[in-house]
């Protein structure tokens, strides 16, 4: 009765059996270990506004979840360079950071610090510091994440013409300052436009009448 799922949910596993027996496309819309078409639109969004991918420089702020997961694999997959600072305890998942180990020219970077991280960045990502079912980790989130900040300080130290994105609802002054939104609202609105036209490529590729 149906032509394919998109699942959003919380454990991986749960998208990984549906798609063993299923027998329609199965769409990962979200989980706690990825988030790949919310990716796919943030890197449509870098080529449009930059013109490419391969040989920039993405940073990542904050939590090391499942934004951070998929950005690395997919920053590192178009040929970027990839950094990514998150305190200690929040790392990304293993297995992810073994794939960026696995990698056969080594563009990825782990640090504790978010200034080592946006140092020579072309774009910038962060994320809020507590994501669906972690509010009542809220208070010791933000206490971990203190210094997390994407703010004007952070961005002197990054390329000219540098980016910013946020999956959003971004948490103003939080992981982000109001002033640094504000400064980069155009692009960020264009990274949510182009969640519409990334997940429709996905359905054409999936679901449309050629790619059966």
């Amino acid at each position: 009765m149906l032509d394919g799922i998109m699942i959003r949910t919380f454990e991986q596993k749960e998208v990984e059996m549906l798609a063993e027996y299923g027998s329609i496309p199965i769409i990962n819309g979200l989980t706690d270990l990825c988030h790949p078409c919310q990716v796919m639109a943030d890197l449509l969004t870098i080529r449009e506004h930059k013109g490419k991918l391969e040989g920039l420089t993405m940073c990542y702020i904050g939590d090391g979840n499942n934004m951070a997961n998929s950005l690395i694999v997919g920053g590192l997959k178009c040929g970027m360079e990839v950094s990514v600072a998150c305190p200690a305890g929040y790392d990304p998942d293993p297995q992810v950071l073994a794939f960026a180990a696995s990698q056969p020219d080594f563009k990825f970077s782990l640090v504790r610090t978010p200034q080592e991280a946006a140092a020579g960045a072309d774009v910038v990502f962060t994320d809020v510091w507590a994501s669906m079912g972690q509010e009542e980790e809220r208070a010791v989130r933000a206490a971990a994440f203190a210094g997390y900040q994407v703010n004007d300080r952070l961005m002197t130290l990054t390329n000219p013409g540098c980016m910013v994105q946020h999956c959003l609802p971004a948490h103003r002054g939080e992981e982000i300052t109001a002033e640094v939104f504000e400064a980069h609202a155009q692009e960020i609105f264009d990274e949510a436009e182009n969640r519409l036209h990334a997940q429709k490529a996905v359905l054409c590729l999936l679901m449309g009448g050629d790619a059966r």
